[in-house]
C-alpha cells in the first residue's frame, strides 16, 4: 500500500481566510503554480511568506478559502510547497479547487484546536486522520472518486488517465 500520510511544520491562521489574501488578483494573469507560490499570502508581509516556505501544511478556522472562485487559491499554496490544508471549515468552491488541483483539504475542527505554531502535523486522507504532535484526529475519509483525483495529482492529470 502507497504511503498516503504527508505533512510536517505547520503554518496556523485564523477565520476567514479569503483568495485575495491567499493570491491577490494581480497575479492571476498565471497559471503556473510555482510562480503564484511565490506570491502566497503576499499581503500578509515577507515573515509570513517566509514562514509559509518553512511549512509543509496550512492549518486555519472557519470558512478558509472564502472570497473569489479563484483556482489560483489552491494551486499557489502547491506551487509555495504545501502539502496538506487542515480546517476547521472551508468555502465549498476552494475545496473544489483544492482537490481539483491535487491539494488535500480536510475539516477537522479538533485538530485545528490541537495546533500550534510548533506542532508538528500529519495527515492521512486514506486513513481520515490527522495527526497533532502524535495525537489523532479522526474526520470522515475522503470517497474513493476524490482519493483517485488527489491520487494522480489533480482532476486534469486525472481525466487524462482515464481518457488515455
Amino acid at each position: 500500500m502507497t504511503e498516503t500520510r504527508t505533512g510536517g511544520a505547520p503554518i496556523v491562521f485564523g477565520d476567514d481566510v479569503n483568495t485575495d489574501v491567499i493570491i491577490p488578483g494581480r497575479y492571476l494573469v498565471s497559471i503556473d503554480p510555482a510562480e503564484l507560490g511565490t506570491h502566497a499570502f503576499e499581503p500578509l508581509g515577507p515573515q509570513v511568506q517566509e514562514h509559509l516556505r518553512r511549512s509543509d501544511v496550512v492549518v486555519a478556522g472557519r470558512n478558509f478559502g472564502c472570497g473569489s472562485a479563484r483556482e489560483q487559491a489552491a494551486s499557489c499554496l502547491t506551487g509555495a510547497g504545501i502539502k496538506a490544508v487542515v480546517a476547521v471549515s472551508f468555502s465549498r468552491v476552494f475545496f473544489r479547487n483544492a482537490i481539483n488541483t491535487g491539494l488535500i483539504a480536510v475539516e477537522c475542527p479538533d485538530a485545528v484546536a490541537a495546533i500550534g505554531e510548533d506542532s508538528t502535523v500529519w495527515v492521512d486522507p486514506d486513513a481520515g486522520v490527522v495527526e497533532v504532535d502524535g495525537k489523532r484526529f479522526h474526520f470522515a475519509p475522503y470517497p474513493r472518486g476524490i482519493k483517485d483525483i488527489l491520487a494522480a495529482g489533480g482532476l486534469i492529470p486525472y481525466l487524462m488517465r482515464r481518457n488515455a
